[in-house]
């Protein structure tokens, strides 16, 4: 399965990097491709060496003005004129979408594929992994606004919530029938 995970460039303390880490290697054991935004810096990096190291493949998405950072070896890199065609790019070369923790970015990423998904134009599970409960408050407005009518649909049928790494892969290999 290729696995879009949307997640921060920046450098993190182990609170975040060890639980990233962990999920890495979960995902790349089972042999499952990392789609991921293509740095080679920060938590991006950490993600891609855990993949790479236990035998997964790196599928990169850059972009224009980041691809200085773009991590060498992967097995594919692409790199996209701006950002809303590496979004778009991200989406079309995956089966499930991961967010991991990340700053706007990383929201923006998010908010777009379930906005998508909102509307019917894809049916891929979406997992927000919620490390040291990074997520709690997203999670707290996207259930006010299922509970306030602002969501047509379910909030469960958009998003799922992960505490760690191993629910997460298991909830996305049930979404698309792995299990």
């Amino acid at each position: 399965m290729n696995i879009c995970v949307f997640l921060s460039a920046a450098d993190l303390d182990e609170r975040y990097t060890g639980p990233a880490r962990e999920f890495a290697r979960l995902l790349g054991k089972a042999g499952h491709t990392l789609v991921w935004g293509g740095s080679d810096t920060g938590l991006m990096k950490v993600v891609a060496d855990g993949v790479q190291e236990a035998g997964g493949r790196l599928v990169g998405v850059s972009v224009d003005f980041l691809a200085h950072k773009a991590r060498p070896g992967a097995d594919e890199m692409v790199v996209a004129e701006d950002l809303a065609r590496r979004k778009a790019l991200l989406l079309a070369k995956s089966d499930a979408i991961v967010v991991m923790v990340g700053g706007t970015g990383t929201l923006d990423e998010a908010t777009e594929v379930l906005e998508l998904k909102k509307h019917g134009k894809h049916a891929k599970p979406v997992v927000l992994l919620n490390t040291a409960g990074f997520y709690d408050g997203l999670k707290v407005q996207l259930q006010r606004m299922e509970d306030e009518g602002f969501l047509p649909r379910p909030l469960a049928e958009l998003v799922a919530f992960a505490e760690d790494g191993r629910s997460a892969l298991a909830h996305l290999e049930a979404g698309v029938g792995l299990r």
